[in-house]
């Protein structure tokens, strides 16, 4: 049958019934009807979509399993709308009811949007792991993907509320009013809402420019640690302690810091040690090699150990060795550090530093007599023997 056709067929069953019933009777059983119709409608779509999306791909089957209570909403609108036209209710009451369906159409046309982004935004977000060795490209992804996804909620709860309050005439001609009345209204509400706006606009900068990402390895404010969320308004950061250190967008924007992975995780880690300085460089140079070749988180790209200073006491050895993130980097530092010690006290303990003094003939007789062995023979005036 056509619209026109079952319209007036159902036209004439309302004109039949109002002759039993009181017109608020019937206007109830119009609209109940409707909504029955629509619900019985939504359940034979829903299952026929179900059928068809069977043998698709992911996003068509979260997009039907998610936009089922959109899908719902929205025939319940249309139906409850076309009733409406034909049930015997007054002016006021059909206007009331025009009013709501209409503000009702807007925010689930918004809440549809919002659906569909979310599940192509899960979808996307699928095809990269944040886990795996090597994340750069993850982390850029996830970042720009959920700033943006928080952007665009905001935007469209914004214009989903700003169009629903429209519809009203009040508030319409109040907006008119607004403009019409020049920009000081408007200079107030920016002033007022300048932090919200400027980390919004940090967010969106943030998204495009990506200074910090995901997982990114940060010191910010003299803490080491990694970005574990970032939202519309704020940044987390996991503190290596578990401790977590909430900053502002803004603050990545206006403040410097430190990014250990903005490029790639790869760090060069600095371990110092301080020797004596009849210490045998070449062997030391060796063994820690040998180390550092035997560990396995050494990525075998940088290794050097070098006399980076040389004091009155002590000479300053620095070693440099490479890993794949910071992480493995300070353990192998430590690693390092604690076997060529080891080492050092083993096989080659006059190279750990000492203290000198110069002591004349008769000093070095007495102390010798004093612990009741022989004064050494080679000691002269000017030597410098351990003590």
């Amino acid at each position: 049958m056509e619209p026109e056709t079952i319209e007036t067929e159902l036209a004439s069953a309302i004109d039949t019934a109002q002759k039993f019933l009181p017109d608020w009777a019937v206007a109830l059983i119009a609209y109940a009807t409707a909504a029955l119709i629509a619900l019985l409608l939504f359940r034979v779509l829903f299952t026929a979509l179900n059928r068809a999306v069977a043998d698709r791909d992911l996003f068509w089957r979260s997009l039907v399993a998610r936009g089922a209570q959109p899908m719902r909403l929205i025939l319940l609108i249309a139906a409850l709308g076309f009733a409406n036209g034909l049930a015997p209710a007054s002016a006021a009451v059909t206007s009331a009811i025009t009013h709501i369906l209409l503000v009702a159409l807007i925010l689930c046309l918004a809440w549809i949007a919002y659906t569909a982004l979310y599940i192509w935004t899960t979808i996307h977000l699928r095809r990269f792991k944040l886990d795996a060795e090597d994340n750069l490209l993850a982390r850029k992804h996830v970042t720009q993907t959920r700033i943006l996804m928080r952007v665009a909620k905001v935007m469209i709860v914004i214009l989903a509320v700003a169009a629903a309050l429209m519809t009203f005439p009040a508030v319409r001609q109040y907006g008119v009013s607004l403009l019409a009345a020049g920009g000081a209204a408007g200079i107030v509400v920016g002033l007022a809402l300048q932090p919200v706006l400027k980390n919004l606009f940090a967010g969106i900068q943030l998204a495009l420019t990506q200074p910090i990402r995901i997982d990114d390895a940060l010191i910010v404010e003299g803490e080491w640690g990694n970005v574990e969320e970032i939202t519309s308004t704020y940044v987390v950061i996991r503190i290596w302690d578990w401790r977590r250190l909430v900053v502002p967008l803004s603050y990545f924007i206006e403040q410097p810091f430190q990014n250990w992975t903005r490029e790639s995780a790869d760090l060069i880690g600095t371990v110092m040690i301080y020797l004596d300085h009849t210490a045998d460089v070449a062997a030391i140079r060796a063994k820690a090699e040998e180390i550092t070749r035997a560990d396995p988180l050494w990525d075998g790209k940088v290794f050097a150990l070098q006399v980076t200073d040389f004091r009155e006491r002590v000479m300053e050895v620095r070693i440099l060795a490479s890993a794949r993130n910071g992480p493995r980097t300070f353990d192998l530092r430590c690693h390092i550090r604690e076997e060529l010690v080891a080492w050092i006290q083993a096989k080659m303990p006059l190279a750990l530093p000492r203290t000198r003094a110069d002591l004349s003939p008769a000093e070095a007789a007495f102390l010798g007599a004093s612990s009741g062995e022989a004064a050494p023979s080679e000691a002269r005036s000017g030597e410098m023997p351990s003590t």
